[in-house]
């Protein structure tokens, strides 16, 4: 991995993850209506993956999707602005957490439907293919969706038409509440793919380098027009299901033990062991990014709620 793009996954891991803590505390403060749910202790997985992806490459997301939309290249003020359901944010303040895209970025949004996003992700595959386009889709989605009908439907028909799709399964043990081994009857998801004769690979979600080895080689049989890859991410989520999760089916003991191995530090680490940044790199890095998320926090705060003279903007009906 090349100086230019380590630094932009770190710097991007270390964007998520202040992201994600402020939304939090903004919903312990109140000032965001609803719930989130936090992406924090999976960055590296969004990061790395879009390292390598272009604006005209697609990406769908998921619920826990603050993550994907900032790496594929949302700004923080914009993306915190539309969780706080101001109009200066991506959607006008239309979308809150779990529907935040950004067309122009590729990214065709998040979605508050376990699985809703895999047939979308499809689709956009078909359209690279029938239009003859030279980039691919990446379809975010966690281990409780590969347990929904449209991860089967979808994946089939994508390894059918060997769609440029690279399904990109975060598997972080648990579906809300309930233990991977409580819900799917193999022990890897990834094993799912031989049902469609298609690649499914696992990858480290806490070590940069083989989740980008990994990936990168999905990509490039995608391009190829070799057809889809299942890539599984064993990640972990440090937070619960959502912000206000009491946490009780899982132990505390196990997520500090993930904390400890944790991407962000692991990576900066690697970085500095062999010349692809300083530790004063590394440490301005942080303490630009916690800078512009003040900013950003600032921005948000102080933009406006949408008019309600504009409520029926952008809303398509029959009648």
């Amino acid at each position: 991995m090349d100086r230019e793009r380590a630094l932009w996954i770190y710097t991007t891991m270390n964007k998520i993850r202040a992201f994600e803590e402020k939304s939090y505390k903004f919903f312990e403060e109140n000032k965001l209506r609803g719930s989130v749910h936090l992406y924090t202790g999976e960055e590296a997985c969004a990061a790395t993956v879009c390292s390598t992806l272009t604006d005209d490459d697609y990406i769908t997301s998921t619920h826990r999707g603050h993550g994907h939309c900032i790496a594929k290249g949302a700004e923080l003020d914009k993306a915190l602005a539309e969780l706080m359901g101001r109009a200066t944010g991506y959607c006008k303040g239309r979308s809150g957490s779990m529907h935040i895209a950004d067309f122009s970025k590729g990214n065709l949004g998040a979605n508050a439907i376990v699985g809703g996003g895999i047939p979308i992700a499809t689709g956009a595959g078909l359209s690279i293919k029938m239009l003859k386009k030279t980039n691919v889709c990446v379809c975010f989605f966690g281990d409780g969706a590969s347990n929904e009908g449209t991860f089967h439907e979808s994946i089939n028909f994508a390894a059918i038409h060997k769609l440029p799709v690279i399904f990109v399964c975060e598997n972080n043990g648990f579906g809300i509440s309930v233990p991977l081994e409580q819900s799917t009857a193999v022990e890897d998801i990834a094993d799912r793919a031989v049902g469609y004769g298609i690649p499914g690979v696992i990858a480290d979600g806490y070590d940069v380098l083989d989740l980008d080895e990994k990936f990168l080689a999905a990509k490039e049989r995608a391009l190829k027009g070799e057809g889809p890859t299942l890539l599984e991410v064993k990640t972990y989520r440090y937070r619960g299901h959502w912000t206000g999760d009491p946490e009780t089916y899982r132990d505390r003991a196990v997520t500090e033990e993930w904390k400890a191995k944790d991407a962000i530090v692991r990576f900066g680490n690697y970085m500095v062991e062999n010349g692809l940044a300083t530790q004063e790199e590394i440490d301005k890095i942080q303490a630009d990014v916690n800078e512009e998320m003040d900013k950003a926090a600032e921005f948000a705060l102080n933009s406006p709620l949408p008019d309600p003279a504009h409520l029926m903007d952008d809303v398509f009906f029959e009648g």
